[in-house]
């Protein structure tokens, strides 16, 4: 982001404030050496991480167990021209460990898409950045164009 481009920076405590108000988010992770971006539903551990609930055997559990990937959320309002993003980037795990699985149950959410072999994924929240565009203006108050 730079210092000019009118939007406001969101530290970490706002980003994961505006991730719990989003029903959902996008995954993106390498699928075949491309980009890929899934939406998904999702819930926020006590300290940041990101969880998911998917099949065991979806394409999306297989690629993203042990990698990086990026998850990101937003709402935006068209009328208003405000709305803000927020990208949380950090390693993605198919979390393995009866006790951990079971402290996470709580915090994660149903399933869209339900499925009898369904795992948990875990993204920490190693780098948490996001940006506020509020009511049309640029930081300069100056009104944007149409």
């Amino acid at each position: 982001m730079y210092a000019n481009d009118g939007f406001r920076e969101l530290d970490r405590g706002e980003c994961l404030r505006l991730l719990a108000t989003a029903p959902v988010g996008r995954v993106v992770y390498t699928r075949q050496a491309l980009p890929a971006v899934v939406p998904v539903d999702f819930g926020l551990a006590t300290d940041g991480a990101v969880l998911l609930r998917t099949s065991a055997a979806s394409e999306l559990s297989r690629a993203v167990d042990g990698a990086v990937v990026a998850f990101e959320a937003d709402a935006v309002d068209a009328a208003t021209r405000s709305g803000w993003s927020v990208v949380l980037t950090g390693r993605a795990a198919v979390v393995t460990d009866p006790a951990e699985r079971e402290r996470l149950e709580r915090m994660a959410p149903c399933s869209w898409a339900p499925s009898s072999d369904e795992v948990l994924v875990r993204i920490d929240a190693e780098l948490v950045t996001g940006r506020q565009l509020v009511g049309g203006r640029t930081l300069y108050g100056v009104p944007l164009p149409g």
